[in-house]
Order: structure tokens, then sequence, then C-alpha cells
């Protein structure tokens, strides 16, 4: 069911790391909802970013929702670290892993919130099966692996599938999607219904956060 306000959860990954417990500052001060976490293996996509102990370092920073998005092979072996380290809700690749429900039971296992996410070539109805278990889906709107990349139109056909599929199977399952989005483009992806945002560039770069916050949170009421 779609959330009565827009969620903005501001991707750490674009922010800056020197600086790492002012950028949290500024989205607690901007209203963000979640922390979004990018965790990146080298092997499951182009890119490496960060583990546990950074997410651990942002836990102790904030009271804001610790969303840690495992974009790693084989992501089972990190879970329960990743739990540890504070996460709230862990999200894992439908394309990267083997036995999927088996991954959704053992994160919520710890008593924290599943969620998974799919690829932009990935069609919606590869989740069928495993939206019953779910409390979040994450539309990736690029392909994952690095920031600042432009937002793939098809994702919006996506997001009204998804949206549609769980009318029917899991109503209070949340929408998320990440990917270049922007002030531009956010009530589109939310009239087609998307309850959080996932904003890297777009928040972190922004000449004010938290105006930008403000004005997409009012542009998708």
């Amino acid at each position: 069911m779609q959330a009565s306000s827009t969620l903005i959860a501001p991707s750490i990954l674009s922010a800056d790391f020197t600086r790492l417990a002012s950028s949290i500052e500024i989205a607690e001060k901007a209203g963000a909802d979640w922390m979004h976490c990018d965790v990146m293996d080298g092997a499951f996509v182009p890119n490496i970013s960060f583990g546990p102990f950074i997410v651990q370092a942002i836990a102790s920073c904030t009271k804001m929702v610790i969303d840690t998005h495992l974009m790693i092979a084989d992501p089972d072996r990190y879970i329960e670290d990743f739990v540890k380290a504070g996460s709230h809700q862990i999200t894992v690749h439908q394309e990267a892993c083997t036995h999927l429900h088996r991954t959704v039971q053992f994160i919520r296992s710890f008593g924290v919130k599943a969620g998974v996410s799919i690829n932009p070539a990935t069609p919606v109805s590869a989740l069928e099966a495993i939206l019953p278990d779910l409390d979040l889906v994450l539309v990736m709107s690029v392909n994952p692996g690095f920031g600042g990349q432009k937002f793939i139109p098809s994702a919006i056909d996506k997001i009204r599938q998804l949206h549609s599929m769980r009318l029917q199977i899991n109503p209070s399952m949340v929408i998320a999607v990440d990917g270049g989005v922007t002030e531009e483009n956010a009530q589109s992806v939310v009239s087609a219904g998307a309850d959080a945002l996932i904003a890297g560039t777009a928040f972190f770069k922004a000449a004010d956060p938290a105006a930008t916050a403000a004005r997409i949170k009012a542009l998708t009421r």
C-alpha cells in the first residue's frame, strides 16, 4: 500500500565521505526517511563501495532507517554481518540469488525487513512467486554499479505492473525506485505506484538538499 507521503532515501554513496557524519546530519535535517547504503562487490556490479564497517558507522550517527542494498554475489554470506552492523532492512538482487526464497527467509530470521531488487532488464513477473514474502521491492531505474546515471524511462511501466501485482498479492509491500530519480521525474515515478525514492546525486549534490527533498515531497503528495 502506498505510503501517505513519499519516503525520501538519500544514497550515502553520493555523500562526501570525508564528512560522513555531517552528510548524515544534512539528510536528517532535510527530513529524509531512510539512509540508503549501496554495497557493491566488484563482481555482481562493476564497482566496489563499502562493507559492514561503514554501515555500522552510519548507524551510529543516526536514528533513520538504515536501508541496505546488497549489490553483491552470493549475499547470504554477509547478511548477518550487515544486520549486526545496524541495518533495519536488507535488499538483495533477484539476479544474484540462486535460492531467493531461502535468502529472503534468512533475512527475516534476524527480525529485519527483506527486500528484493530487479535490474532494468529483469521483468516484474520474475518476482510473482516471492512477492507474498517481501516487505520491499526495489526497482532499478539504471543499471546498478555507478551513481549519476540517467533514469531509464521503461522503469515507469515496471512500477505500474508491480503496483498492480501488489494490490492483489501483498498490499502492504513498499515499492522503492533507485537510479536517476530527480525533481523532474519524481511525480511520474510516484504516480506509477512508487512509495520510496532513492536519490543520490540529486540529493547530496544539490545546492540545497533540504529544499530539494521538500520540493520532491510537495510534487508527489
